[in-house]
C-alpha cells in the first residue's frame, strides 16, 4: 500500500494501482489524483519478483558516498576554507569606497 506524500492529498494507492518509474532521481510513482511524485525503493525477492517500498523523498536521495562525508566533516570544512579564500581575493572595485567608508567626496 503507498500514500500520497502530498499533505492536500493523502490517498493510499495498491501497488498494481500505480505506475513505478524512473525519473532521473531514483524510481518513483506519481499519485494517480494529484500528480505529486512520490519515492519508492526497489527490492528483489528470492524468486526473482521485484517489490517496492516507500520511503521519505530525504531517503531516497542519501547515497553511501553523501553520507560518510557527512559525517566525517568534511563537507563543512571545504565551505568555510573557500568562504575565507575569496574574502582575501577580492578587492573593492576602483572607485568604490569598502563597507562602512563615507563615500569619496566628488
Amino acid at each position: 500500500m503507498f500514500v500520497c506524500g502530498n499533505q492536500a492529498c493523502g490517498a493510499r494507492w495498491k501497488q498494481d494501482e500505480v505506475q513505478i518509474r524512473d525519473e532521473g532521481q531514483g524510481p518513483v510513482f506519481r499519485c494517480p489524483q494529484c500528480g505529486a511524485r512520490n519515492h519508492v525503493k526497489a527490492r528483489k525477492a528470492a524468486d526473482g519478483s521485484t517489490t517496492y517500498r516507500q520511503v521519505p523523498a530525504k531517503a531516497a536521495g542519501n547515497t553511501a558516498g553523501n553520507t560518510a562525508g557527512k559525517a566525517a566533516g568534511t563537507s563543512a570544512e571545504k565551505p568555510a576554507l573557500k568562504r575565507a579564500a575569496r574574502a582575501q581575493a577580492r578587492a573593492p572595485a576602483p572607485g568604490r569606497a569598502k563597507h562602512g567608508a563615507k563615500p569619496a567626496q566628488r
